[in-house]
């Protein structure tokens, strides 16, 4: 099937990567995983094929430190969102919080996830499905973020719309992430069909 690289940002609905990332895999998806510093307060990357000694599997789960080390560059050193770029067959960004949402549409670059954006290849299909609250998915400037985003990436782009319900904050109301199965169905949708 096809290489998705599943990016998890701040929102609480982070708490579902392990489940998304388990149902990709069950319907054939080679996965990878690059979560931001915000969406490891919900998420574990432990919790996600761990290696035999209990450590967080850094083929699986890419974090900011896998992209800046914490030793000075060398020439020959990996660039970890270049080559997560050039891995991955479509980007998947579920939950897309409002402010990497504000960082896509400006061009900011400033955690793996955004830099592997900055430098996607746009005849590739990107996919958000955005997470949070109620006013903020109605605030004026989501839905200038989402113009810019389809105008840089036309058809490219693909936005699974959040679904209305009680969310996280006890506010009933549009903003929760689209359902695992939608999400899994409209990446479906935007892959060429297999060979």
């Amino acid at each position: 099937m096809a290489k998705v690289l599943l990016g998890v940002t701040g929102s609480v609905a982070a708490i579902y990567t392990q489940d998304l990332f388990a149902d990709l895999r069950q319907a054939g998806h080679d996965v990878k995983i690059v979560a931001t510093r915000s969406a490891l307060y919900f998420f574990d990357p432990l919790a996600v094929e761990p290696t035999p000694e209990g450590e967080r599997n850094r083929d699986v789960v890419v974090l900011d430190e896998d992209e800046w080390p914490g030793h000075r560059y060398q020439r020959g050193d990996p660039v970890m969102h270049i080559e997560l770029r050039r891995w991955a067959d479509v980007l998947l960004i579920a939950p897309c919080d409002a402010n990497t949402l504000a960082k896509l549409a400006l061009g900011i670059s400033d955690n793996c996830l955004t830099c592997i954006y900055r430098a996607w290849d746009r005849t590739r299909p990107v996919i958000l499905a955005p997470a949070m609250n109620t006013l903020m998915w109605e605030h004026p400037a989501t839905e200038r973020h989402l113009t810019q985003l389809t105008a840089d990436l036309r058809s490219a782009l693909h936005v699974i719309a959040p679904i209305t319900k009680k969310l996280a904050c006890e506010d009933v109301g549009v903003g929760a992430m689209a359902e695992r199965a939608e999400i899994a169905f409209r990446l479906s949708m935007v892959l060429p069909p297999p060979d």
